[in-house]
């Protein structure tokens, strides 16, 4: 396969040779120039010889070798084509998620808040609202026995018998028959004066349409913003007011403003029709930059500048294409013939690194190789579930943090990046990157240290007492686990090849199995990750601008709820428990952004993390995409999903 790609790269970079060899045959020219020269003469002054310099300028004829000018071209249609490997299911924003229709979607609508660089910023919006400028306030407000409350186990129900909830000091209190004084969230927006591509200004009405339509049980979305919003309504032509539902101190409250949506062209279908209705899922009419001209089934999606975009002397383009290219090889091939400017990172990934790198290094291709919010990692079976228990099922190899800690210093983490990412990522240590603004000093990075593992696994008193290689647990048990992970993954069979080999440096026998996704991360008790009937698990978790604590607190632990677990859908299968970092991870998120508890909460929550190590953080995806050298402002960023982001300020150089 790569030969393959070699090749098409041989026969370009002949091709461009060729081009440049004859671009560049000189020319003869005669030309007039002036010659300056220094001219020594002997003269004779008073009857004695003397010799003067005096400098002459002459005018001659010379024939020389030009360049010949290159042809003055007019500047053509800036026409930019992105290949992308999968077509759209839908666009309509509330019909689906998929990466390849967000892109597109980029290009139709307006994004009124951002997140880049792990951080929030306004696009359509005027400002982001903080309490610090006084468009966020908390106010306090009496709740009366029947009133929908946000409780102290984050569900939505009525005041009234059996139910707790966070007073306005702080306080946790049970329902006595009483009001209560209660903390209430309350957020004002203002949108910029954008305008839908059929002329119609966008209003806050089009935004209070969208949650609407959120509302409906029909739309298959997230309802968990909608069911803790108290109300959302339109305060001015272009301004909208969120309250939260009293309790509800959402750490992310500037971010309760909902898309518009064209409620004047939608308005007369329900819920369910616009999930089917070719207007809105093929051809919907945005505010964005572009507005769909045409969508070739199976083929392309024909764009042109919508002529009422808000930012002026936007887009740079003249018209937009997105081409469904599946084949990896072929995207890339019409990528170096100029048939593609820009391949999606749906397209790619860090197996065409060397390929990209090559084509760099010619000049073709401007690859873009950035660590996104993807991490992988191998989970410890801490504590499992019934008659795969600790003892019960299996010796009890991972309750003893030194263990953990011995296994994680014998995994040689910076070889799978080197190996399988080309040193394109980097290791990660904490459910978040080091870049990421909440990383804390002091965080326990453990190093690839066969030694000290060794020296670790001796003083738990797991050791090789038969001199076989392999350790014994302190029953004679031998020290053989398993890991297991999804099949049909090349990534995740190398990484795995190569815990195995580092383990056996430290006298750990791994087996290593693969299932399909499907089985994998089957919820439990049928699925084995998620049941807690595992050794060791190997899969991938998404962060975010938010650090994700709570994938590894107490009450997240997956099993019956009937039992105290947190459910079966729950995500810490490691059954890994900790006071001290649940305390930590509930003292950030019971805060609100700007505060000392939130920073403070969430970087001492890493702090116990990275000491207990209930999983080996491994590292960072990549995120892979190129474009060709003519295309401007273009990039990837670590926390938008969609490298097409700005596509209203992309442009082409000629």
């Amino acid at each position: 396969m790569f030969s393959n790609k070699r090749w098409v790269l041989v026969a370009l970079f002949v091709l461009v040779g060729v081009i440049a060899l004859a671009a560049c045959q000189p020319q003869t020219e005669e030309v007039i120039v002036e010659v300056t020269r220094v001219v020594t003469e002997t003269v004779e002054v008073e009857g004695e010889a003397m010799e003067v310099t005096r400098v002459v300028v002459e005018t001659v004829v010379e024939t020389v070798e030009v360049e010949a000018p290159a042809p003055e071209m007019e500047a053509g249609p800036k026409d930019l084509i992105i290949c992308q490997a999968q077509e759209p299911d839908t666009l309509y924003i509330n019909g689906g998620s998929m990466l390849a229709a967000r892109a597109v979607e980029h290009a139709i609508f307006t994004n009124y808040e951002t997140t880049l660089s792990f951080g929030y910023q306004a696009d359509g919006l005027v400002k982001i609202p903080s309490l610090a400028d006084g468009d966020a306030v908390i106010n306090e407000v009496e709740v009366q026995p029947g009133d929908m409350v946000r409780d102290v186990n984050d569900e939505v129900v009525a005041w009234g018998e059996g139910v707790t909830v966070t007073n306005s000091a702080g306080e946790d209190v049970a329902f006595d028959g009483n009001p209560v004084m209660m903390n209430q969230l309350v957020v004002d927006f203002t949108m910029e004066p954008t305008v839908w591509a059929d002329g119609t200004p966008v209003s806050a009405d089009d935004s209070v349409y969208q949650f609407e339509i959120l509302s409906d049980p029909d739309t298959p979305a997230s309802k968990y913003a909608v069911e803790r919003t108290a109300s959302y309504e339109a305060t001015g032509d272009l301004s909208t007011r969120w309250t939260g539902m009293p309790g509800f101190m959402d750490s992310t409250y500037f971010t309760n403003f909902f898309q518009p949506q064209p409620r004047h062209l939608w308005g007369g279908y329900t819920a369910a029709e616009l999930l089917e209705a070719e207007d809105v899922s093929r051809m919907p009419i945005g505010d964005g930059a572009f507005k769909i001209v045409e969508w070739v089934a199976g083929d392309s999606i024909y764009l042109e500048p919508n002529e009422y975009y808000f930012r002026e002397g936007l887009p740079y383009l003249d018209s937009l294409t997105f081409k469904f290219i599946p084949d990896t090889n072929q995207l890339i091939a019409q990528l170096l013939s100029g048939q593609c400017d820009i391949g999606t990172q749906d397209g790619m990934d860090a197996g065409q690194a060397p390929f990209l790198i090559e084509a760099e290094a010619n000049g073709l291709l401007v690859p873009y190789f950035q660590t996104g919010t993807v991490y992988e990692h191998i989970d410890f079976g801490v504590n499992s579930y019934g008659d795969y228990g600790d003892d019960i099922g299996r010796p009890d190899w991972f309750e003893d943090v030194r263990v953990r800690q011995a296994m994680t210093m014998c995994t040689d983490r910076q070889s799978m990046v080197d190996n399988i990412l080309y040193g394109r990522s980097e290791v990660i240590h904490s459910y978040i990157p080091s870049v990421h603004p909440l990383y804390p000093e002091g965080l326990t990075e453990w190093p690839y240290d066969v030694e000290a593992a060794n020296a670790l696994l001796d003083e738990v008193g797991f050791v090789d007492s038969d001199g076989d290689g392999i350790r014994e647990y302190t029953d004679g048990t031998p020290f053989h686990v398993t890991l297991g992970t999804t099949s049909g993954n090349d990534m995740r069979t190398q990484l795995t090849q190569i815990f195995k080999e580092n383990l056996l440096e430290c006298g750990v026998d791994v087996e290593l199995y693969y299932q399909p996704s499907s089985e994998w991360f089957a919820d439990g008790p049928d699925g084995v990750l998620f049941g807690r009937r595992f050794d060791l698990g190997e899969f991938a978790w998404l962060t975010g601008v938010e650090p994700s604590c709570s994938l590894y607190n107490t009450v997240s632990i997956t099993g019956p709820e009937e039992e105290g677990f947190g459910g079966w859908g729950n995500a810490n299968d490691t059954g890994w428990s900790n006071a001290d970092f649940d305390a930590e991870c509930a003292r950030a998120q019971g805060s609100l952004p700007g505060t000392v508890d939130y920073e403070e909460g969430h970087k001492a929550a890493q702090l116990i993390f990275s000491q207990e190590v209930p999983v080996i953080p491994l590292f960072l995806r990549l995120k892979v995409a190129a474009a060709r050298p003519e295309v401007m402002n273009f990039g990837v960023d670590p926390t938008q999903n969609s490298e097409l982001y700005n596509i209203y300020e992309l442009d082409l150089q000629q």
